[in-house]
């Protein structure tokens, strides 16, 4: 999905641009601390997944019929529900369940190992060519997470699933540049939300026909915080990702969008008490260090992933 060009020295383009792509940073580095205060007020994964999908699809709905955004021929629609329905589900019940059994600055920081897993992956089955260049950072990404768990506080499985959901993720965006290719950024992201959230449902019916209902908000602080996690965490990250990408460029885009790991432990520090341990900062550092290398030196499909 490229880049619609930008007319040389739009400076105040170039400025809106980058603060579409921050917003959208901190609008994605915040769902961490927005779902552990739900499931504080607890609510599990089940129902935090299914409202978060639910709303967003409303509302994404609404901006497709308000942009007059028309819905592809169902042969291109079925691969991208499919992306929703078992990638990106799979990814967010791996992340949600990874904040209850590790600190929220550790999962963020494990999930942003994606890039160097969407370059392994790139290469491998897209046959794209991995340099020298792109190597190291690799081997850097590595080198960081490995300290990041090293010296953060987590257990095993914590860790396991904050991993799993970096995994799952970058072959959701892998696969996702070839069969969105030419479609509609906002009919994507609406597709992949709409068949998330039913297949959502679909487990929390299964749940409650089992006799182990979902457990959703018990107070109007729970309910507040899945509305944002769908509402700002969701459909603003996503819009304004997009509109940040048509001023920017892929690059600029990507590189920014590294803000999000920075806001997740900013938070988790100021909001849920949690602290960095010095190996932790140290490996954290790495770990972006390679992603802005990567997305510098490596076109990859990375470079266009929405957040959602």
């Amino acid at each position: 999905m490229s880049a619609p060009a930008r007319p040389a020295g739009a400076r105040p383009g170039v400025l809106a641009g980058a603060l579409l792509v921050a917003l959208s940073a901190a609008a994605f580095g915040s769902m961490a601390i927005f779902g552990v205060w739900a499931q504080e007020d607890g609510v599990d994964t089940p129902a935090l997944i299914f409202v978060r999908f639910a709303l967003a699809s409303v509302v994404l709905v609404g901006v497709m019929r308000v942009r007059g955004v028309a819905l592809p021929p169902l042969r291109r629609c079925l691969p991208v529900a499919a992306m929703g329905g078992i990638g990106y589900v799979g990814q967010s019940y791996c992340y949600f369940l990874a904040l209850e059994h590790a600190q929220a600055s550790l999962v963020a920081l494990l999930l942003y190992l994606f890039p160097a897993f969407v370059a392994v992956l790139a290469a491998v089955f897209l046959r794209e060519h991995i340099g020298p260049v792109t190597a190291a950072a690799l081997v850097l990404a590595l080198a960081g997470s490995a300290l990041v768990v090293g010296g953060g506080s987590g257990r095993p499985l914590g860790i396991a699933l904050g991993i799993g959901a970096a995994v799952i993720y970058s072959v959701y965006i892998t696969v996702g540049s070839v069969v969105t290719d030419g479609m509609d950024v906002i009919a994507v992201s609406t597709i992949v939300c709409v068949a998330a959230s039913v297949v959502c449902g679909g487990v929390v019916a299964v749940l409650a026909a089992a006799g182990r209902p979902a457990a959703f908000p018990s107070s109007g602080r729970g309910w507040g915080t899945l509305v944002a996690i769908a509402l700002v965490c969701t459909v603003v990250a996503i819009l304004a990702f997009f509109g940040g990408l048509a001023l920017l460029g892929p690059t600029s885009t990507s590189v920014l969008s590294t803000l999000e790991p920075v806001v997740t432990v900013g938070l988790a520090t100021w909001l849920l008490s949690e602290s960095l341990t010095g190996l932790q900062a140290v490996g954290g550092a790495l770990v972006l260090v390679a992603v802005v290398w990567l997305a510098v030196t490596h076109r990859a499909p990375v470079e266009s992933a929405p957040p959602v």
